[in-house]
């Protein structure tokens, strides 16, 4: 028998996004045959090699409204004359291509929400594209066969705004050995991920003014970028904060496991926020990192339940401050935090989840 094809779809040029990478490996470990499609961006490099197989658009925007438009048309008329049995959506700026589509050709149509898309913050204060977005998910969810999220809270909002039953399935890492030792690092402090409004990254750079013989890793890309560079510069804080860009998988885990600490400082009103289980917490964990993080719930969940760092509200860089530096001062709370995180990455592993998603295909 011939293995059912798969088409994944994202809105991103393929290089970071850990999460599609795991969920096409794991489709690819069950036999079926896997093609991811995304967008090739100027600046995007190369891809790694992959066990299944990729393509990527080249658009003429980048960004904005046109970049959506362009998007979802070029990748409904691919997906209408390509071969597949299942169509794989990430996120609604790829939904409405794939729920067209589907709906023409037939095809069963699974969705993967990584996050509240239309309650981010990039959404606040434009009614109108937040309408339009809002329109686009209520007609695109009436296609949908069956569906996953990062987390209860975001399936409980779907369930209750469209009645649709979500499976959960977390952003887990896979089980990586650790070769940096706990006792062995320095004082280095990271934030992984988008660097993109309200995730408190300006509260990190900020916070740097009053932590002596540390350093801040800033691992990622995203629309501050420029802005970051300029705040660090503006303060002085060149030699104590470090850009690395975005990351690929491999390289992203060697500059996690230099830490001593990992940052997850969601801020403000966005309910998007306010539910996010960030990946890159299990990220921190599974690199034996102790985490700070907001005290939103999902996030406070696992860092309180887990042990293995702080969750609390921080909304200013003396607050931030205060807390590295103590935490720092503290290597017994600090190592129990650290050993905390060896345990819990026993159970919070890709290996261990992805049977959640198995039966949902």
């Amino acid at each position: 028998m011939k293995p059912k094809r798969i088409i994944v779809s994202v809105s991103n040029d393929l290089s970071i996004d850990q999460r599609v990478d795991r969920i096409c490996n794991s489709l690819c470990e069950w036999d079926y045959e896997v093609l991811l499609v995304g967008r090739k961006l100027k600046l995007s490099k190369n891809l790694d090699e992959r066990n299944y197989k990729t393509k990527r658009f080249k658009l003429l925007f980048e960004k904005g409204v046109l970049f959506y438009t362009c998007l979802n048309i070029r990748l409904f008329f691919y997906l209408l004359f390509s071969k597949a049995d299942i169509f794989l959506s990430n996120d609604l700026d790829t939904l409405p291509a794939n729920a067209l589509a589907s709906f023409f050709r037939n095809k069963k149509l699974v969705y993967d929400s990584h996050e509240l898309f239309t309650e981010v913050p990039e959404l606040e204060n434009k009614k109108f594209k937040k309408k339009i977005w809002g329109f686009l998910e209520k007609i695109s969810f009436k296609r949908i066969d069956k569906a996953y999220t990062v987390c209860e809270s975001i399936a409980d909002f779907y369930f209750k705004k469209y009645g649709i039953k979500m499976s959960v399935v977390r952003n887990l890492p896979t089980l990586k050995n650790i070769t940096n030792k706990f006792e062995n690092r320095e004082n280095i402090i990271i934030y992984q991920g988008a660097l993109n409004k309200e995730r408190g990254i300006n509260i990190m750079i900020k916070a740097m003014q009053h932590i002596e013989k540390a350093k801040l890793i800033i691992a990622g890309s995203g629309d501050l970028e420029q802005e970051l560079h300029l705040l660090s510069k503006d303060l002085n804080l060149e030699s104590k904060v470090e850009f690395t860009g975005k990351l690929n998988f491999n390289d992203l885990f060697e500059q996690t496991q230099r830490a001593k600490l990992g940052l997850s400082l969601e801020q403000g009103k966005s309910l998007n926020y306010y539910y996010a289980l960030p990946n890159k917490i299990f990220d921190y964990i599974q690199a034996g990192v102790p985490v700070i993080c907001s005290d939103f719930p999902e996030m406070k969940i696992i860092v309180d339940n887990y042990k293995v760092g702080i969750s609390s509200k921080i909304t200013d860089e003396k607050t931030l401050a205060k807390t590295i530096i103590e935490l720092l001062d503290n290597e017994q709370v600090l190592n129990n935090f650290h050993q905390n995180c060896i345990k819990a990455r026993e159970e919070l592993n890709w290996e261990n989840e992805k049977e959640v998603l198995k039966d949902l295909f």
